[in-house]
């Protein structure tokens, strides 16, 4: 009997273009693919798990020891970023998008937001990446006290502010007020998200991990729901609270990045509890993906199969791990914005069969009807893979 499910999501972490992938203008995106045809990749464990005998991820590089079940999963929602992503494997499936806004913010928005938020200005309003946006614009933020607005190909408020210019409280304070503006029907926007940096000039600013979400609150139930309903814990690890806005979690942990969040993850696998330890790795996505940092992502993927063994070693007879993504962030394409691809499943536990391939899930949410499955819950959306690979 299992009677706990860690989920570890590598934010981030595509292997392959989705067949709607040319929707979105990511044609030949394949995060993993990308990874490894351009930079040494040693990644055993995840190997002994099925990673490379996905079908169809363009690695010829198979094992022919699989300890676990494989697989991967096509997105079914609009859109391609975390919330969705999380969501859609939690079981909810959102077939509505939100707006995007390719060509800046409207004024009319611009101006509510200022008044509501009492600032005199706003510096930017514009479509980047963020690490761009704080070069052209951060120094000017330093002089004037302005916060920088600006969206990307997802449905995002980003507000940027330097941490000593802008508190990190007042920062969140007036993302609330952005966020209570942009539930408006006319505005529709998915994510504000606080972007706090720290820095003297343009050569050495750097966003810290004050970063904060505050998600649109019109999803519908999830499995954490329902594991929480039936009196199970449900531990979330990293920025999981943020994107389920606190609902369905009986214990929310934040964390400094990768490392500080695979140690949590390991300190909560050796406690006595059950339900779901639910982990969002941010870094792959934050760091890496973002920056088209192919070197970065290596040796970030590489750290975590190291501390794989630690995690399984971990784990109690009664556990089972599964290691997926939200969506892609090929660093190997021009593109800085996240990729429509499909996700790798990974399963392993003392209770599952071993060389287990999956084949190609439809949709994300199968894990999430996996994981009611096992616990003997009510099923939300997707179908369920428990009788493949329970022994």
């Amino acid at each position: 009997m299992i009677n706990r499910v860690i989920v570890m999501v590598l934010d981030g972490f595509g292997v392959g273009e989705a067949p709607d992938a040319s929707d979105y203008g990511d044609e030949g995106s394949n995060t993993l693919k990308g990874i490894y045809k351009n930079t040494e990749l040693r990644i055993p464990n995840m190997k002994k798990l099925g990673l490379y005998n996905i079908n169809d991820i363009g690695i010829d590089e198979k094992e022919e020891n699989v300890i676990g079940a494989y697989g991967k999963a096509r997105e079914q929602c609009v859109g391609k970023n975390s919330p969705v992503g999380h969501w859609e494997m939690s079981g909810f499936i959102l077939r509505k998008g939100f707006s995007t806004y390719p060509n800046a913010f409207p004024e009319k928005l611009i101006q509510e937001f200022k008044e509501k938020a009492g600032i005199e200005g706003i510096l930017c309003n514009e479509v980047g990446s963020g690490t761009d946006i704080l070069k052209r614009f951060g120094e000017e933020h330093i002089k004037t006290g302005y916060p920088i607005i600006y969206t990307s190909a997802d449905s995002v408020f980003q507000i940027a502010a330097h941490e000593d210019i802008i508190s990190v409280e007042q920062l969140y304070r007036i993302c609330k007020i952005a966020r209570e503006i942009l539930n408006k029907p006319e505005y529709n926007v998915g994510t504000v998200i606080a972007r706090p940096f720290i820095g003297t000039n343009k050569d050495n600013f750097e966003r810290t991990y004050n970063r904060k979400d505050f998600e649109a609150e019109n999803f519908g139930t999830t499995m954490l729901d329902v594991i929480k309903e039936n009196k199970k814990e449900v531990i979330s690890i990293g920025k999981i609270e943020d994107l389920f806005t606190g609902r369905g979690i009986t214990k929310a942990i934040h964390t400094q990045g990768n490392a500080d969040g695979i140690e949590k993850t390991i300190e909560e696998i050796k406690k006595d509890t059950e339900g779901l330890i639910y982990t969002n790795l941010v870094d792959f996505d934050m760091l890496y993906g973002h920056r088209n940092n192919i070197d970065g992502y290596a040796r970030a993927l590489e750290y975590f199969d190291t501390k794989l063994p630690e995690i399984m070693n971990a784990m109690k007879e009664t556990d089972m791990l599964i290691i997926t993504a939200d969506h892609g962030n090929d660093p190997s394409t021009p593109s800085t914005d996240h990729s429509r691809e499909y996700v790798p499943i990974l399963v392993y536990g003392k209770q599952i069969k071993q060389n287990i391939n999956l084949g190609i899930r439809k949709t994300y949410a199968d894990i999430s009807a996996t994981i009611l499955d096992i616990l003997n819950m009510q099923k939300l959306e997707g179908e369920s893979f428990k009788e493949e690979i329970l022994k």
